[in-house]
């Protein structure tokens, strides 16, 4: 008998804290018609706290105004609803994220590719073009890769990247130093930010 009492009593738990849990996890905006609380503390547009009203007393109010009541916080007790126009507040919320995004800078990592036996020109080409992602502020991947037996004079290859290296002065940053792993060696390049 006990133990059915409690598997019971664990169910009904279980079932109630899928309610809470789901009562303070809505989807989206909870906005008029949509809220399912009985009552809501009110707060005016003006900021004013009108009290807790039922939530017919409270939708006749904001309609009176010509205005929408928004659920801003479901988890209180009583959830908090605010008298506002939903649609400005949406298109202040996108405005805001598209500001955002427009402000927004996105790094990413562009790789060059060297060789042990890579020529002057080849050199000064990839040079270029490694410059113009570093002048982008974009961070620069540079991979050196043996093939066959090249893995043999591993210390020239250590020389073409560190030559490739300093060759930008002081408009980068090392943020990792070449490394050999198996038969790649990588160096990761970020820009200088630090003005002088």
């Amino acid at each position: 008998m006990y133990p059915l009492f409690l598997f019971i009593s664990l169910v009904i738990i279980t079932w109630e804290v899928k309610i809470i849990n789901r009562r303070i996890q809505p989807k989206g905006d909870l906005v008029n018609d949509s809220i399912p609380f009985n009552e809501v503390l009110v707060i005016a547009d003006d900021g004013e706290k009108l009290g807790v009203l039922s939530l017919a007393n409270a939708l006749e109010k904001t309609s009176a105004k010509g205005l929408d009541l928004v659920v801003v916080n479901p988890n209180a007790t009583p959830p908090v609803a605010r008298m506002m126009d939903y649609s400005k507040h949406r298109y202040d919320q996108q405005k805001r994220k598209r500001e955002m995004k427009k402000n927004q800078k996105t790094i990413q990592v562009k790789e060059v590719r060297l060789s042990p036996v890579i020529e002057e020109h080849d050199l000064n080409t990839k040079f270029r073009q490694a410059k113009r992602f570093i002048e982008s502020g974009d961070k620069v991947k540079i991979t050196l890769r043996f093939r066959g037996r090249m893995i043999t004079h591993s210390d020239q290859g250590f020389a073409v990247v560190n030559e490739f290296i300093e060759r930008f002065g002081d408009t980068i940053k090392v943020d990792s130093k070449p490394k050999l792993e198996g038969r790649v060696i990588n160096a990761l390049i970020v820009p200088n930010t630090k003005k002088k």
